[in-house]
């Protein structure tokens, strides 16, 4: 879908028609207007009527469709705070969204424009939010299964295609019920919620959908018994090589897989074991300094990233991990997506996702934090450490992420 910009003429026609679904008005960004804004956001990307077209939120308009008045600015600070709704991951997965200042009926607006989503429902801290008319509400379990249903028939995401020949049976139900459900629902909704584990699966993207109960391949990755025998390159490939050059001896090589969570703190587990440290007897001090030869963040932040953003379409490849003597090099098969390019890769604010639904899974697992915030947070802590900034070698195929020693004589 084009995401071009809508025409004054197409706002204002929104801002005034007070029945239509695709427009919430909110006269400030104070108070409640936060949450409901969010709740907003969140219905528009579900886009359960099927528009297919945008809905917008307009932050400097009062409930009658008349501006506000001369005391209300959109400041660079207020659009900031806008923007933040997508990255700040109390959506999930991410919206595909816009913020901009418009001037409309003579004062400055803020439009938030907010896409159909391609992997419906789309979820706001654990509740999926909709819009009939101007009422905006939670979901009911009719309303799941036909956003289920536009997922199934949109020209979707590979996380969510359906994997032939898997069943219900490739799927850990109690591991589904008692840890990953918890914490991809509030709370409330699960102590209300009368829907069957199909509907349950199918709602979180987990199955095609109840009517055909095929795991997708995000469901094996993230509740698989035995994810790579059905997604081969759903593992990650360490190698500690004792040296800095390719056929340098290696000291231990390891495949690492199981499904995503156990995966990722297997990966941790590793990530700390092999961590170097470094120890400075500083000159005329019995006091002893130790430094990481390596920030643990910066590791975690990339491979997690690796993990998210590789494809898991028509490839055997898996992530890789090389730890050499001087250098670390994390490769996922997979170039940039979307509107990242090569140019502008690791921008701020450059973000897509090859694997929405997989993205989402990793922030409710409390493996991310934010959306595209993960290079940024390297960075920041690579430089804290002392150590260089990443450098990442960016082609179509492929990404390859290397973080260098921040001292010399690393010991392991």
């Amino acid at each position: 879908m084009a995401m071009n910009p809508l025409t004054d003429d197409e706002l204002l026609a929104l801002i005034h028609d007070l029945e239509s679904d695709r427009a919430e008005r909110k006269q400030t960004w104070k108070g409640d207007a936060p949450e409901k804004g969010r709740q907003a956001v969140c219905a528009f990307a579900n886009d359960l009527p099927n528009h297919g077209m945008p809905g917008v939120l307009f932050v400097g308009v009062k409930d009658d469709g008349a501006p506000m008045g001369p005391e209300f600015e959109v400041t660079d600070a207020l659009l900031l705070t806008l923007a933040d709704i997508k990255t700040d991951g109390k959506i999930t997965p991410p919206p595909t969204m816009t913020v901009a200042k418009r001037m409309l009926l003579g004062r400055e607006v803020a439009v938030v424009t907010v896409w159909p989503a391609d992997a419906p429902p789309v979820r706001l801290d654990g509740r999926i939010w909709i819009r009939t008319g101007p009422r905006r509400g939670q979901a009911s379990a009719q309303d799941e299964r036909v956003l289920n249903e536009k997922r199934r028939y949109r020209d979707q995401s590979f996380d969510t295609h359906p994997v032939g020949g898997s069943s219900l049976d490739d799927l850990s139900r109690s591991y589904f019920e008692s840890e990953y459900l918890p914490q991809a629902v509030a709370r409330d909704v699960l102590e209300v919620n009368g829907r069957s584990y199909e509907e349950r699966l199918a709602s979180l993207g987990m199955i095609a959908s109840v009517d055909d109960p095929t795991p997708t391949v995000v469901g094996l990755l993230t509740l698989g018994k035995s994810p790579r025998t059905w997604v081969p390159a759903a593992y990650v490939q360490f190698l500690r090589i004792r040296g800095t050059e390719w056929g340098d001896p290696v000291a231990d090589e390891s495949e690492i897989d199981g499904n995503l969570d156990t995966m990722l703190r297997r990966l941790d587990d590793k990530l700390k074991a092999t961590l170097a440290v470094s120890v400075d007897f500083t000159s005329g001090s019995t006091t002893e300094v130790r430094a990481a030869a390596y920030p643990l963040s910066a590791l975690q932040q990339l491979v997690r990233n690796a993990v998210m953003h590789r494809t898991y379409e028509g490839t055997n490849a898996p992530v890789r991990i090389y730890w050499f003597d001087d250098r670390i090099e994390i490769a996922n098969p997979g170039g940039p997506y979307g509107s990242v390019t090569q140019e502008n890769f690791g921008r701020p604010g450059a973000s897509d996702y090859r694997n929405p639904v997989l993205a989402g899974v990793l922030k409710n697992m409390g493996f991310v934090q934010r959306f595209g915030f993960g290079i940024a947070e390297a960075r920041r802590s690579m430089a804290k450490n002392g150590n260089p900034p990443p450098e990442f070698q960016v082609e179509q195929t492929n990404v390859m992420a290397t973080l260098r020693l921040s001292m010399p004589g690393e010991v392991s």
